[in-house]
């Protein structure tokens, strides 16, 4: 049996959050079990939720509450049993599980019946005489093609209305549109029910601490923020990858591909925040000023350079961690003969002052060799003469990458002198892992994003122009890949992505950084 686990608390200059209820739709989904319900028990362990806070879910499963509770505490189960997902803990705290769980209820029903929302409208009026607030946040852990729905309905039975007895917010999952003019579309639906305020548009990478870092680290550091233009950075690579495949998502997965499920969002929150200016505060709006600024600087490619900077790939057959993987057109709920993108790799250029000529690869991709998120900062080659002739030749350029997940932290590569009587130069890493440091408890990143919603901070949710800007500068590929004859390229499960992603950078005289085990 594994030990028991210590229990953890919130910072000393941290208050918990208010009273409130969440409100989950989707409640019997994969994101609730796999992401929500761990963050909420380790939000439950840091001490960092009112004795007042309820959960309610909602979905069209039909369960008691007492099934509900049981299905979620198997699920949580489960996640420590199996790992390698977000997810980290070795053990369950059946305490900070039990004060979560003593707090979950469910209702069943449809998402477009206007009965479902009448009852929630009840529950949720008894529990505020019980408790004595009436603060709500309504979580739409939904298909995207619910997100107008609910909030309309939600608007139909006066639940979005705050009052001065309780606040109202909406917490939407991406993606949030398929193009620009279905998130335009969408913006100004939802905006006609709820203000812009209480919106909070989701990114859980806004949520991992290495993420947050990297203002920290460029800002308040001296001797980073000099070297962070394009007079001494030679190119930037995002990349995402993952070693599952859709798993139980196909139905979804099918109509939306990697492009439409992580570029917009996902990778041009990690572009923004590497490459944005320094905001005047840390005031909501002026970080996402400045972080909308530079998805907007991104170059509108035209459908000629869209199509040569795009590769698009399909998991094939093979194997991921010796467990064998089949093509994804036999995954379930997947179309046979399928042209979805599993994996996408990108070119962007941002044209502003600072990054001026500065390419930034993306890449993104399932049934990968290795789990892996990071930002890779490659630096200029510095001169040669001196170096010429050592025996080793010149190194490699200075490199900073920073790694979101797994193993959170930063590192630094740069040249050495090998021990001996001639002058031979090595690489060395300087390597910073959190863990190291700090006593952080594992995280989801979704711990983060859910206490500032409960507390009213925006600043790591996006706002409408900066969903509208991401979808704007991917637009481009939406649309020569419409007009496009030829179909996504197979790459082995395992690997790492199609050949043409290499070439996408061997063009340029540059490489990706190797996806393997242990690198």
């Amino acid at each position: 049996m594994k030990s028991p686990v210590a229990a953890c608390h919130l910072p000393d200059d941290t208050e918990p959050a208010p009273p409130s209820t969440l409100v989950i739709f989707g409640a019997s989904g994969d994101l609730t079990k796999r992401l929500l319900m761990p963050a909420l028990y380790n939000l439950s362990r840091e001490k960092a939720l009112d004795t007042a806070f309820e959960v309610i879910g909602v979905d069209h499963v039909e369960r008691s509450e007492d099934d509900f509770r049981a299905y979620l505490t198997n699920s949580m189960q489960a996640l420590v049993t199996g790992g390698g997902g977000e997810f980290e803990a070795t053990a369950l705290d059946m305490e900070a599980w039990g004060w979560i769980a003593g707090r979950l209820g469910y209702l069943t029903g449809d998402f477009d019946n206007p009965e479902t929302y009448h009852r929630l409208a009840g529950r949720l009026e008894k529990r505020a005489k019980e408790s004595g607030h009436a603060n709500a946040v309504f979580y739409l852990a939904t298909a995207p093609r619910f997100f107008g729905t609910v909030i309309e309905q939600l608007g139909a039975v006066g639940l979005s209305r705050e009052t001065e007895h309780g606040f109202r917010r909406i917490v939407i999952e991406k993606p949030f549109g398929t193009d620009l003019a279905s998130a335009e579309a969408l913006n100004r639906r939802i905006l006609n029910v709820a203000g812009e305020s209480q919106l909070y548009r989701i990114d859980h990478f806004l949520g991992k601490e290495t993420v947050q870092n990297i203002m920290v680290l460029r800002f308040a550091n001296g001797f980073f923020e000099p070297l962070w233009n394009r007079d001494h950075i030679d190119h930037v690579q995002i990349t995402a990858a993952e070693t599952v495949g859709v798993e139980q998502r196909g139905r979804f997965y099918d109509t939306t591909g990697a492009l439409r499920d992580m570029v917009p969002n996902h990778m041009f929150q990690l572009l923004a925040m590497t490459a944005m200016e320094a905001p005047n505060s840390f005031d909501a709006d002026a970080v996402r000023s400045e972080k909308a600024k530079v998805i907007e600087a991104v170059r509108r490619w035209s459908p000629e350079e869209a199509m040569e900077n795009l590769v698009r790939g399909q998991y094939d057959a093979g194997s991921v961690r010796g467990r064998p993987m089949r093509p994804y057109a036999q995954e379930p709920d997947v179309s046979p003969d399928s042209n979805t993108e599993t994996y996408v790799a990108l070119k962007l250029m941002i044209d502003n002052w600072r990054w001026a000529g500065v390419p930034f690869y993306i890449r993104t991709g399932k049934s990968m060799a290795v789990r892996r998120t990071e930002i890779a900062i490659q630096f200029k080659q510095a001169p040669s003469i001196l170096f010429r002739d050592t025996p080793a030749g010149l190194p490699d350029p200075n490199l900073m990458v920073f790694r979101i997940q797994p193993s959170e932290g930063v590192s630094l590569r740069f040249a050495a002198k090998v021990p001996g009587r001639t002058v031979r130069l090595g690489e060395v890493d300087m390597d910073f892992r959190y863990s190291d440091y700090f006593a952080a408890e594992p995280s989801t990143g979704y711990e983060t994003l859910i206490y500032d919603c409960l507390i009213g901070d925006p600043t790591l949710f996006q706002r409408a122009d900066n969903i509208q800007a991401g979808w704007s500068a991917v637009q481009p590929f939406l649309d020569c890949w419409a007009q496009a004859s030829d179909g996504v390229q197979l790459y082995e499960s395992g690997g790492s992505g199609p050949l043409a992603a290499d070439t996408l950078m061997t063009r340029d005289g540059r490489a990706w950084l190797p996806l393997r085990p242990g690198t």
